[in-house]
């Protein structure tokens, strides 16, 4: 048996990592996270150093692997349930931010300058098959 480790996935934050170092434990694979001590000190290296690295050993690599993709990445409700694009029903839907116009990026520079939350940042859904744009309230 092999104790060599082999990184399975890579995350920018190590929040993101430990739940997902959760599941694979809940699993029985043995986890080890790489770099999160460094981003969890200074987040803005986590692009320059590859992000924070979760390895397991080299024999459960293929079962973690499998459990990584069985994991849905597309956007749910306050009650689990996928939340489902009103034009084509995919539920391939991810969540986006809208500072995309010049008033939504004055409005976010003015709250970032001034210490408090954006003003006029809203979240909305994209969806992954036909790329309509909606609220949840439509």
């Amino acid at each position: 048996m092999s104790d060599t480790f082999k990184t399975v996935a890579r995350f920018q934050y190590s929040t993101e990592a430990q739940i997902i170092k959760g599941r694979l434990e809940a699993e029985g694979i043995q986890v080890f996270l790489s770099d999160n001590l460094t981003i969890d000190t200074d987040p803005l290296v986590s692009n320059a150093i590859g992000g924070v690295k979760l390895k397991v050993l080299s024999h459960d690599a293929l079962k973690a692997q499998h459990i990584l993709d069985s994991i849905q990445n597309f956007s749910v409700d306050d009650e689990g349930n996928p939340i489902q694009c009103p034009k084509c029903k995919s539920e391939k839907v991810n969540l986006f931010s809208t500072i995309t116009d010049f008033k939504s990026f004055i409005a976010f520079l003015f709250g970032f300058i001034s210490g408090t939350l954006p003003f006029y940042a809203k979240d909305k859904f994209k969806c992954e098959n036909c790329n309509y744009e909606f609220n949840t309230k439509s």
